[in-house]
This record gives structure tokens, C-alpha cells and sequence, in this order.
């Protein structure tokens, strides 16, 4: 039997404690899906941290390779199930880029319309599912109700309610129904309306401040090393956005402000999702303004049976919801891609973990990890 003797006091010896290995996931209501998080822990408190990827990876760049310019769009708004137009929205205009194709003027600004209230979907998930973690259910509800607005103008003109396989290269799958953007105007306006029904919720009830203010700082110094983007990157200070630095579709029109915290805290990422989301409904609004007064006209263009993309190769990143979404296409002149490389806005945020988790406590942890703003099929592709 061994003795062991702890003293209270300056003079006290600490007790001597040993480290535990604590796997968070695959299977874990904390991580978004199968997500394994190897922590090791001193008591409560993280002292190192390793995500675990891969249980969800379904080789998708290999899959491009052996399906057409056609075929690639029904993959593509996969990985970030949350993001399925804005998915597409890279290979179409990376294929475009190499065909040195125009879409129709009237396509451009329906992208863009259809790419904000994408981002408005994203962003309202989070908004709702965030509090929830931290055991505060009813601002899902708001959440859903609003998003369920919204999924009813996307469903009318796609047909699906989360992969929606409505870009083409050239344009759109087809043309808007008849009243659609009077439908679309109505959701806007609503949803509009009710956003600070959540805000006042959640966002400034103290128990929901002690658990993220101060919480999962990241730094702009980390955040450039690991190549996080969106609204994680911009809560840190870090003011980037491709909408306005380098834009595509109709952005070089539009008034995109681009919002920004300083904290780089939870609580400041949570804030500038809350931002984001009006910045997304008025740009919507602008959008619906422009398509009203273009004339009629095509919203596709015409293509062959068997599209061949030319040889050559380019890179088309667009600002998905969750940030930096990249698309890196090699052909050989074929009808598919020698080489599609994906660069997905998850993976490399998720990256940070293992810098922002050591220090803080378990309960923190769920916190932090809620903060990033994740889809797993995003990290694994």
C-alpha cells in the first residue's frame, strides 16, 4: 500500500497527477458528425489536442475524374451538405473559365441571388444549432422557421431542399417561375423581420456570454498560418472576403460589406455569423431589384451533347458560407477533368484545433468546437 500525503498551504507539495488520453468522436453530439478529437487532458484542462479525420471520406476528387462536366455538379454539392449551390458554383465556373464561355447576364445575377440565399441557409443552421450545444434549445426553433421560408423559394425553383443541382456551365438548369421573386422578396423581408427575434434570444443573455466571451481566441497570426477563412477568419480581425477582394458572378456591382470582429473569441464568430446573415438579405434584395429590370432573355447557354473542356488548367475559389472554397481543374481536352482538386473551407479551419484547445477546459471545449462552424463531409471529402 503506498501512502500518499497532501499538504494545504504555500508549502504544500501539488499531488501528483497523471495525464489521460480522452478520444471526443467519432461519435459525439459535439462534433457535427464523425469527427474524432484525441485529447489529452491533466485533470480537466487540455493539454494537447489532435483531430482525427476521415471516417467520412468518399475519395471525391478521384470520382471527378471518371465522371463528365455533368455528372461532376451532382458530386459536387456534396461535401458541405449545407452549402450545396455554392458547391456547384466552383466547377461551372471553373469549367466556364477554360471553355472562355460568358454566361447569360440574366444567369450571373441569378447565381448570385441563389448563392446569398444559400449563405443565408448556412448561416441560420449555425445560428440555431450553436445555442443548442450550449443548452439553450429554444433558438433552434427560430432558427428552423426562417430557414424553412427561405428552403420554400429554393425547392420551387430547383426541386431539392439540400442539393439542389441547378447550376449548368453556361448558366442555370432552367428559367425563374413565373411570381418567383415576388416569393423570394416576401421570404427576405420576413425572415428580415424576425432575425432580431434570435438575436435578443441569444445573443446578449449572460449565460450565454460567460460561455464564449474570452473562449477559443484565435489569433490573425494562426489564422493566416493554417489558412483559416470566413467568418472565422473575419471575427479575428483578419478583413478578407472574395466577394469584394476578388470578385466573381455580379459582386463587382454590388455594396458587399464585409463585417469584421477584433475578439477573435467564440462569442465574436457567433456575432459576425449574425452580421453576415443581414448583409446576405439585403444583397438578396439587390439582387431580386437587378433581375427585375434586366430584359428577358436566355438563362443558359446552348451546349453539346459531349461537352470537352479544352487543355489547359485554372484555379476558381468562391466565398462559400463557411469560408474559402477552391477548385483546381487540369483537362486534357477530355469530357472529364484530368485533375480536380478540391480545397474545402473545413478542412483547413479545422486545422487550428489543435493550437486553440490546449488550456481550456472539457466544457470549453464544446464550446470552441461549436465556433468553428464545420461540416465534417467538408473536411473529408
Amino acid at each position: 500500500m503506498t501512502e500518499r500525503v497532501v499538504g494545504i498551504g504555500a508549502g504544500a507539495k501539488e499531488l501528483a497527477t497523471e495525464d489521460m488520453i480522452l478520444n471526443i468522436g467519432p461519435q459525439h453530439p459535439s462534433t457535427h458528425g464523425v469527427l474524432r478529437l484525441r485529447l489529452t487532458l491533466d485533470g480537466e484542462r487540455i493539454t494537447a489536442a489532435e483531430p482525427i479525420i476521415g471516417y467520412m471520406h468518399r475519395g471525391a476528387e478521384k470520382l471527378f475524374e471518371v465522371r463528365d462536366y455533368r455528372q461532376i455538379i451532382m458530386l459536387a454539392n456534396r461535401h458541405d451538405w449545407l452549402s450545396g449551390f455554392a458547391n456547384e458554383l466552383g466547377v461551372v465556373l471553373a469549367a466556364e473559365r477554360l471553355l472562355g464561355m460568358e454566361p447569360p447576364v440574366r444567369a450571373v445575377w441569378a447565381r448570385t441571388l441563389l448563392a446569398e440565399l444559400n449563405r443565408v441557409l448556412n448561416h441560420l443552421m449555425f445560428l440555431g444549432s450553436y445555442p443548442l450545444e450550449l443548452g439553450a434549445i429554444t433558438p433552434l426553433f427560430y432558427s428552423f422557421n426562417e430557414r424553412e421560408r427561405i428552403q420554400a423559394v429554393m425547392e420551387e425553383i430547383s426541386g431539392g431542399r439540400m442539393h439542389y443541382m441547378f447550376n449548368r456551365v453556361g448558366g442555370l438548369k432552367e428559367d425563374l417561375p413565373l411570381g418567383w421573386l415576388d416569393r423570394v422578396s416576401e421570404a427576405v423581408a420576413e425572415t428580415r423581420r424576425r432575425v432580431p427575434d434570435i438575436e435578443n434570444l441569444i445573443l446578449h443573455n449572460e449565460i450565454f456570454i460567460a460561455r464564449t466571451k474570452g473562449v477559443g481566441v484565435l489569433s490573425p497570426e494562426q489564422i493566416t498560418q493554417y489558412g483559416v477563412s470566413g467568418p472565422i477568419a473575419r471575427a479575428s480581425g483578419v478583413d478578407f472576403d472574395l466577394r469584394r477582394d476578388d470578385p466573381y458572378l455580379a459582386y463587382p456591382e454590388l455594396p458587399v460589406k464585409v463585417v469584421t470582429r477584433q475578439a477573435g473569441d467564440c462569442h465574436s464568430r457567433f456575432e459576425v455569423l449574425f452580421d453576415q446573415l443581414k448583409v446576405s438579405l439585403d444583397l438578396a434584395d439587390a439582387c431580386v431589384s437587378r433581375l427585375r429590370s434586366l430584359p428577358p432573355g436566355p438563362i443558359n447557354q446552348r451546349l453539346p451533347k459531349v461537352l470537352k473542356v479544352p487543355e489547359g488548367h485554372t484555379y476558381a475559389w468562391t466565398e462559400n458560407p463557411l469560408g474559402i472554397n477552391g477548385y483546381y481543374l487540369v483537362s486534357k481536352g477530355d469530357k472529364t477533368p484530368w485533375r480536380l482538386k478540391l480545397r474545402s473551407a473545413s478542412y483547413s479551419n479545422i486545422q487550428v484545433l489543435r493550437e486553440m484547445l490546449p488550456g481550456h477546459l472539457v466544457a470549453d471545449m464544446v464550446a470552441i468546437l461549436g465556433s468553428m462552424f464545420f461540416v465534417v463531409g467538408d473536411i473529408d471529402k
